[in-house]
């Protein structure tokens, strides 16, 4: 029988796509509120290149930027992370039109999971209406896709990005071993 552990911190990311002419720098803050202060940004990348998915709602020249967060926090939270999430998407509501998409997610030692609202085969349900998505797993020393992960995450910069918020998780880790 295997023991049972309590699960170690996670470091929380946003994955944000926008509308240009937007501003990312009060969606940020926003975030900041919610989960902590952020630690690393992405480069601003063009979005529209992969999916023409949000264009009905959100227009066609979308940009996308990814955010992880300085504090480690319980994985437990994604769902309660992604419900405000949703919800701080309505306050960026103009014309009509959603000018914001988050995605809030989880960097652990093993893997990247993505939160959503959609339920597929390989999603696993975790609480609330909301789903775990395995985006990314690590091994042998680097993360991996898996069929379903989005074109985007497959982008070298964005996996880089990944990387180094791994990196960075794993360093907090060993401090927060110490601290406890």
């Amino acid at each position: 029988m295997g023991q049972i552990r309590i699960y170690p911190p996670v470091k929380y990311f946003a994955a944000i796509t926008y509308s240009s002419g937007n501003d990312l720098e009060e969606v940020k803050r926003s975030l900041e509120k919610l989960i902590s202060p952020v630690d690393e940004i992405s480069r601003v990348f063009p979005f529209s290149q992969f999916t023409d998915y949000y264009d009905a709602e959100m227009g066609n020249d979308l940009q996308k930027s990814f955010l992880s967060f300085q504090d480690l926090k319980p994985a437990e939270l994604l769902p309660d992370i992604k419900i405000s999430t949703n919800q701080l998407e309505l306050k960026f509501i103009k014309n009509d039109l959603r000018c914001v998409n988050i995605d809030p997610g989880y960097v652990c030692a093993a893997k990247m999971i993505l939160a959503t609202t959609k339920d597929y085969d390989h999603r696993i349900y975790i609480n609330r209406g909301i789903f775990g998505d395995v985006h990314y797993r690590y091994r042998q020393g680097e993360f991996r896709f898996n069929d379903w992960t989005y074109p985007d995450y497959k982008q070298p910069e964005v996996v880089a990005f990944f990387t180094e918020t791994r990196k960075i998780y794993l360093q907090q880790l060993k401090d927060w071993i110490i601290l406890e």
